[in-house]
């Protein structure tokens, strides 16, 4: 049944779960985000008095049961919303225009997509991508335009990794993350599938199109592996193994994202013979540790939702502290390792760069680490996003 509901200027933004029935209920704010982080609103609240065809916020609760709705003040500015299925929308002649549809829903996959988490990957893999060359005669604009392809079957195979996520995850997200497309509803179950098997498909072709076989067999793995760790299977969904996780991590933020791209420049730009190099050896593991003491933060964040569904992540099963703490001593292992190396290196202006930049990182490391309240998300996420850039930063 749908019922109107009419909000006047001095109240918040329609709350997209307010409940209806024929009795007077609390309206709280609208529950906000910002860069991922559950905010709600703290202050008034307001009462809402229902009935058979309408009811709206008002400063104060009666306990009259017979009352439609109180009259509104004519120099109030009511927008009218309606409500299907528990939740709000606005008229569609304010929110229906293909204009607004179009720039909610590009909101919405900027959103679905992690952009900072893609962005972070683009860097990364561009760098390594670049530890093949020589000498400046290798950077041709043969080169760079070589260079950019393989960008686009990374990007896809990035988009297709959180989507299947998102739609194995959905309910677990609406206890995690209600703010994301599919848990809020912003997406329907069917979009967000539609995401993921366009982003697997075109991933594919796209690698198939370079005729690379590094490019190849490094996306059908990640597709592989990416369908392993979330998807609910048989002999699947490995993320409800500490150790599967784990090892998921390693290949998906570590390998994968290196290796295959690294033997593609190698061989198919540079047309030099396929070979595992120091620098591969050294960027691989280093990015390996960080991504998996990034993986370990991140579920920090998702303890209670994973918890709820019987996700036996290393969080749930050791505690918020001694994961914390396991993947801080992951990266300062990295930063040292990265110190010692460019401490090694034979020039000069290599060496400090290194040294002092990841010597800074290190200490900043340890200053956010001391100061995170491990039983506050938002200071939780605050944290993951400071070694989220740290990393970005490292790879580039």
């Amino acid at each position: 049944m749908l019922q109107t509901l009419a909000i006047s200027s001095f109240s918040p933004k329609y709350h997209p779960y307010v409940q209806h029935s024929r009795c007077v209920k609390t309206y709280r704010p609208p529950v906000t985000h910002i860069h991922g982080v559950l905010n709600r609103n703290q202050g008034k609240k307001y009462a809402i008095k229902c009935s058979e065809n309408s009811f709206y916020p008002t400063n104060r609760i009666t306990e009259r049961n017979d009352v439609v709705c109180k009259p509104f003040n004519n120099n109030d500015r009511v927008t009218a919303v309606t409500l299907q299925d528990g939740y709000a929308s606005k008229s569609e002649d304010e929110d229906g225009s293909p204009k607004n549809v179009f720039l909610k829903n590009l909101n919405a996959l900027y959103r679905f997509i992690y952009p900072y988490a893609c962005f972070g990957v683009l860097i990364a893999t561009t760098s390594n991508s670049l530890l093949p060359v020589e000498k400046l005669a290798d950077l041709t604009p043969t080169f760079f335009i070589g260079l950019l392809k393989p960008l686009v079957p990374l990007v896809l195979m990035h988009i297709y990794g959180v989507a299947v996520n998102q739609v194995a995850d959905v309910e677990i997200d609406k206890v995690n993350k209600p703010y994301m497309p599919l848990a809020s509803g912003e997406f329907s179950m069917e979009t967000g599938i539609a995401i993921t098997w366009i982003s697997a498909l075109t991933s594919l072709a796209s690698a198939i199109m370079l005729q690379s076989p590094p490019l190849v067999l490094g996306v059908i793995a990640w597709l592989f592996i990416s369908t392993a760790y979330s998807a609910q299977l048989p002999f699947l969904r490995w993320k409800g193994n500490s150790f599967l996780a784990a090892v998921c991590m390693v290949f998906m933020c570590g390998l994968l994202p290196q290796v295959p791209f690294f033997f593609h420049v190698q061989k198919y730009l540079l047309g030099r013979p396929m070979e595992i190099t120091k620098p591969l050896m050294f960027a691989s593991a280093f990015m390996t540790c960080l991504s998996v003491a990034i993986a370990f933060v991140k579920d920090l964040h998702d303890v209670e939702g994973d918890r709820e569904h019987g996700i036996q992540t290393l969080s749930v099963m050791l505690g918020k502290e001694k994961v914390f703490w396991l993947s801080v001593y992951m990266l300062s292992t990295a930063y040292g390792a990265a110190v010692l190396v460019g401490a090694s290196s034979s020039f000069l202006l290599s060496k400090l760069v290194t040294i002092i930049g990841h010597a800074t990182l290190l200490l900043f490391l340890w200053h956010r680490a001391r100061n995170v309240d491990l039983s506050n998300n938002e200071s939780i996420f605050s944290f993951y996003m400071f070694i989220w850039q740290a990393s970005e930063i490292n790879s580039s």
